[in-house]
C-alpha cells in the first residue's frame, strides 16, 4: 500500500514539475531574448499583425530583409514579437545553452531524490567495499 502512495504521490509531483517547467520555459525564453539584447515590438498595423500570425509560435524564425538578417520570436497571445541581429542570436544561444547546462545539473539532482529507490534496503552504503564506502578512506593507521 505504501509503495502504490508513493508511486501516485511521486507521478503527481513529476506532473506538477512538467507544468510548471514549460510555463517557466516560455517566461524564461522571454527573459533570455531580451538578456540578449532583443528588442520587443509591437504590430502597429494589421498587415504586420498578419505577419505575427503566421510566425511558427514558440520558435526564433530567420528572416531577410533588404539584405538585413533578423531573427524573430513571435508572442502572439500578447500581440508583440521580440527582434534581434546576428549578434543578438548568438548572445541568445550561448545563454540557453549556459541556461541548460544549469537545468541539467537541477534535474540531476531531482532525480536522485527518488524515494521509491529505498536506500535503506540496500544493505548499507559501505557493503562489499569495507572502509572505502563513498565518504571512507582507508581509515586511521
Amino acid at each position: 500500500m505504501k509503495a502504490i502512495r508513493v508511486t501516485v504521490l511521486c507521478s503527481i509531483v513529476a506532473t506538477c514539475t512538467a507544468l510548471l517547467v514549460d510555463c517557466a520555459t516560455t517566461q524564461n525564453r522571454e527573459s533570455m531574448l531580451v538578456a540578449s539584447g532583443f528588442k520587443v515590438i509591437t504590430p502597429k498595423t494589421a498587415a504586420q499583425q498578419q505577419k505575427l500570425q503566421k510566425l511558427p509560435p514558440g520558435k526564433v524564425t530567420m528572416i531577410q530583409k533588404r539584405g538585413k538578417t533578423y531573427y524573430v520570436f513571435p508572442d502572439p497571445a500578447n500581440n508583440r514579437a521580440y527582434i534581434g541581429r546576428p549578434k543578438e542570436y548568438q548572445a541568445y544561444q550561448q545563454l540557453r545553452a549556459t541556461n541548460k547546462l544549469a537545468m541539467e545539473s537541477l534535474e540531476t539532482a531531482q532525480i536522485y531524490q527518488d524515494t521509491e529507490m529505498e536506500w535503506s534496503m540496500w544493505g548499507g552504503w559501505d557493503t562489499g567495499l569495507g572502509s572505502w564506502g563513498p565518504m571512507g578512506g582507508p581509515g586511521p593507521y
